[in-house]
């Protein structure tokens, strides 16, 4: 077959992905979730277990090692049909907490620490760095299939340049793919539903590699079974120690693997797809390892002595001249290993973000933690993150000069990842664990594989010099990695397992007894133990200290986005009997918020985030021992009790907010008598006064035309107060006539720009827009849709005191209706003023100094309401903001 033939089957195929990938993330922007959360997707997904490992390697740790290789298929299928309940709370915790990887659930659960997150962090991208290189050597090997021409695959022709190739490509499209938004969820549609699409592939073509290799080339089931008998599979002995010990490491790895972790929890929105998987994933498993053995056992026969086993998938096909089979197998191995490249680097990228890069921000910058775009430095350091994962991927293929056996490469990260297990498992079913025993643990883990498994990975002279391996570390015999304290008979990797997790477990228990857990580690032990408990579905509470909900909502804008923040804060408001978009912050609210915002940057990061603005306080230990020596009865009261004390407190809140809003338009309405008479008594006067001159008679033509014309202009100015007044008296009682037709949002905005101009023109007033998202058509009334633009355009040209002044005007279109944002960059309007801004007696300026009577946005208030929608100040824009909202088609019957 041609080489350019498969480069560009390839190619295809990766557009393909591309445009499965673009089509899903366009349904679920638009909200078309439905089949995309389906559970066959989902337990398609979980296949990201099956890599090049088990697409080539199996063939090849079959023929080497005989019936071994079913230990790594055995330990997944235990952990799903056995072990489903510790599956299914692993996804309640992670949606309850809101987790975006397996270092962020360690560290939420261990009081939110940092240090748990970059420990778990580090040991996943050291783990995982091996077996991405397995991945790259899987896809150079076979490319050097067939551009070598010959069934051994081993003569490829600058195999780092196709490494680097493929390494690229798959960096490119995680980043389109894998870091197109921050999610609150953390969820990718577009990339799930790929991996969905490529575990068909990768299982349709082994099984097809595996029915040609049967029925094709063996001679039936009979006869590939006598032929199995006769091989040195069909003799090979079972060692119970190493089936064991292979059996605990992979089941570990389903688990504890960033990749793993992330599809089977992260990306999960129904903990009920568990149902399905407990037995439809052993199923696949099933299938994948179905013909492995066979095409093993016809391999070994049909091939050259010396060809590599590892390739047989491709090279049998090959040598019998199946071409189109060949290809679909190398269509099958590409998958196998881009799918977990692709996971995998999205769920360490995450990590690094969430647990180096954030936290690093933000102690270098304590007093402005929360100010610019938080969003971007996240979305950025994740894209950075994916390139460093894969470099190192790519270095450690350079280093190690590619394996002859993949399986064995595969094998150390598993028994890396195997580290977290016992902190995992631990904290789910002990409270009395500790953020101290989870570090030491970890720690003593990490340290003992990387000295008996993965620095001895490099061989002699690389990592540890030869005289480590034969006399042990400083010339201590018991500490030899191969030998630790005296131990040599055991096999190298059990060795490096039994060691490495003995040691782990030991540590984490007994620093666990030694020390106390801190008043958020007994609050998020408590939730994560008692996860399926309706009780401990709440979190931490922050019960002390005092945050300003402005600077919550500031917060959760620069994180979440400016629309999702403020429909979050707008339905809390609601929730609490507000209205506008600042609820009060009250402990649950706030707890809630930091939920949400750990959905995108990780626990640690958002517990810290929030302390510096509520002021580091929450519950006391005193007050969790109280609590925990309670019992059932009284904590039901407590709870009763707490309930009617925050209703108490709420109504006592809103009380006082309406008796300050009371005596303000108190103070307003004594002003706007004053004001309005005012108003009326300064035209009456000018007309009576010069009236009474003109009726003299005996004066020049230019006096009486001058005194004419000022008598005039304040009949004008009377009329317009009078017409002021009448209007807000018809808009408030509802029997205002409307004018409904279709109209430009662009043209009735251009309108208002041009009447609003008169306004203070001598200002240099910057106007930003976006004139194709305004390019909307309504039903409505134009002409008083318009009076409301009008009003706010003159408003922001008469009172924005920046010196540069600048009016940004924001038009969105969002479920049938339609929000237009007036955004200046003043000082905007002070808080204890904003609630009374939209009365009629309200009139923030000076009210000794001449001008209108503080009619215009009670005006505008009712208007919206006559036309449908609404208007209302946006808090947390930097300056004054308004968002008018109106529905793209208003009913004349409504009108």
């Amino acid at each position: 077959m041609p080489f350019n033939l498969l480069v560009l089957a390839c190619l295809s195929y990766v557009v393909l992905l591309f445009i499965v990938a673009f089509v899903a993330e366009r349904r679920a922007a638009l909200g078309r979730i439905g089949w995309l959360r389906s559970p066959v997707v989902y337990t398609l997904s979980l296949s990201i277990y099956c890599t090049a490992w088990t697409f080539y390697g199996a063939v090849g740790y079959a023929a080497r090692s005989g019936l071994e290789f079913v230990t790594i298929y055995l330990g997944p299928t235990i952990v799903f049909v056995g072990w489903w309940l510790l599956l299914r709370k692993l996804v309640r915790i992670g949606r309850q907490q809101r987790v975006t990887s397996i270092a962020d659930l360690v560290s939420s659960r261990f009081g939110k620490s940092n240090l748990l997150g970059v420990v778990v962090t580090a040991l996943a991208v050291v783990a995982a760095t091996p077996y991405i290189a397995l991945q790259l050597q899987s896809v150079t090997l076979s490319f050097g299939v067939f551009a070598s021409g010959t069934p051994e695959g081993w003569a490829l022709p600058d195999r780092d340049a196709t490494a680097i190739w493929v390494a690229g490509g798959l960096a490119l499209f995680t980043i389109l793919f894998g870091t197109r938004n921050l999610d609150a969820k953390e969820q990718h549609h577009g990339v799930v539903l790929a991996i969905a699409v490529e575990a068909v592939v990768k299982l349709v073509a082994l099984l097809a590699v595996g029915i040609f290799v049967v029925w094709g080339l063996g001679g039936g089931p009979a006869a590939v079974f006598a032929r199995i008998d006769a091989s040195a599979i069909g003799e090979w002995q079972v060692q119970p120690g190493r089936w064991t010990g292979l059996i605990f490491v992979s089941a570990a790895a389903v688990i504890c693997l960033p990749r793993m972790f992330q599809v089977m929890v992260v990306e999960d929105g129904d903990e009920r797809h568990m149902a399905l998987a407990s037995w439809a994933f052993p199923l696949y498993l099933l299938l994948m390892s179905l013909f492995i053995v066979p095409i093993a056992v016809v391999g070994l026969e049909r091939m050259p002595a010396g060809a590599n086993p590892d390739m047989f998938v491709l090279t049998l096909p090959l040598a019998e001249g199946q071409g189109a089979l060949a290809m679909l197998a190398f269509l099958g191995g590409f998958s196998s290993a881009t799918s977990m490249v692709i996971v995998e680097s999205i769920a360490l990228a995450t990590m690094v973000s969430n647990h180096v890069v954030m936290p690093l921000w933000l102690r270098l910058r304590p007093k402005a933690a929360i100010s610019g775009d938080v969003r971007r430095i996240v979305l950025l350091s994740r894209r950075l993150a994916i390139v460093g994962v894969l470099t190192l991927g790519y270095l450690y293929y350079r280093m190690s000069g590619g394996s002859a056996a993949l399986a064995s490469i595969g094998l150390i990260a598993f028994v890396g990842m195997a580290q977290v297990l016992p902190v995992l498992v631990g904290g789910l079913y002990w409270r009395g664990a500790t953020k101290a025993g989870a570090v030491a643990g970890l720690l003593c883990g990490f340290a003992v594989w990387a000295f008996t498994l993965y620095l001895p990975s490099f061989g002699p002279d690389a990592a540890l010099s030869a005289a480590t391996f034969e006399q042990g570390l400083g010339g201590i015999g018991w500490l030899r990695p191969q030998g630790l304290f005296g131990v040599e008979a055991m096999d190298p990797l059990l060795h490096a397992l039994f060691w490495s997790l003995s040691l782990n477990t030991a540590a984490f228990c007994l620093f666990s007894l030694l020390t106390f857990p801190g008043p958020v580690e007994r609050m998020q032990g408590a939730a994560f133990v008692n996860v399926f408990d309706a009780e401990s579905a709440g979190s931490l509470g922050w019960s002390r200290g005092r945050a300003e909900p402005e600077a919550l909502l500031v917060m959760a804008q620069r994180i979440l986005g400016d629309e999702n923040a403020l429909a979050l804060f707008a339905s809390e408001a609601r929730a609490q009997g507000k209205e506008g978009f600042l609820p009060d912050a009250t402990p649950d609210f706030v707890a809630g918020l930091e939920r949400r915002l750990a959905g995108s940057v990780g626990a640690a990061t958002a517990h810290a985030m929030i302390s510096q603005i509520v002021g580091r306080a929450t519950v006391s230990v005193e007050d969790l021992m109280a609590v925990a020596n309670e019992t059932a009865q009284i904590m039901e009261y407590s709870a009763r009790l707490e309930a009617q004390q925050e209703e108490l407190t709420r109504t006592a809140t809103q009380l006082r907010e309406a008796n300050e809003k009371l005596q303000q338009l108190s103070v307003q309405k004594d002003a706007f008598l004053s004001q309005i008479s005012h108003e009326l008594r300064t035209p009456m006067t000018s007309i009576r006064a010069f009236s009474e001159i003109l009726t003299e008679g005996d004066l020049p033509p230019e006096i009486v035309a001058n005194y004419g014309r000022i008598i005039h202009e304040e009949a004008i100015r009377l009329t317009r107060l009078l017409d002021d007044l009448l209007d807000l008296s018809v808009l408030e009682n509802g029997s205002v006539q409307l004018n409904v037709g279709v109209a430009n949002i662009q043209q009735l905005i251009d309108r208002a720009l041009a009447a609003a101009g008169q306004s203070r023109p001598e200002r240099n007033f910057l106007i930003v827009r976006d004139l194709p998202a305004e390019n909307i058509f309504v039903r409505t009334d134009p002409d008083r849709l318009v009076q409301v633009f009008i009003n706010l355009v003159s408003n922001a040209r008469k009172y924005c005191d920046a010196k540069e002044p600048e009016l940004r005007i924001k038009v969105r279109q969002r479920a049938g209706r339609v929000s237009v944002d007036f955004i200046d960059n003043g000082s905007g309007i002070p808080k204890q003023n904003q609630a009374i801004i939209f009365e009629k007696f309200a009139r923030l300026t000076d009210q000794t100094r001449a001008g209108g009577a503080g009619l215009g946005l009670a005006i505008c208030r009712e208007v919206m309401a006559n036309l449908g929608g609404a208007i209302n100040y946006l808090p947390g824009q930097g300056g004054a903001a308004f968002r008018v909202t109106l529905p793209l088609r208003l009913d004349r019957k409504a009108a």
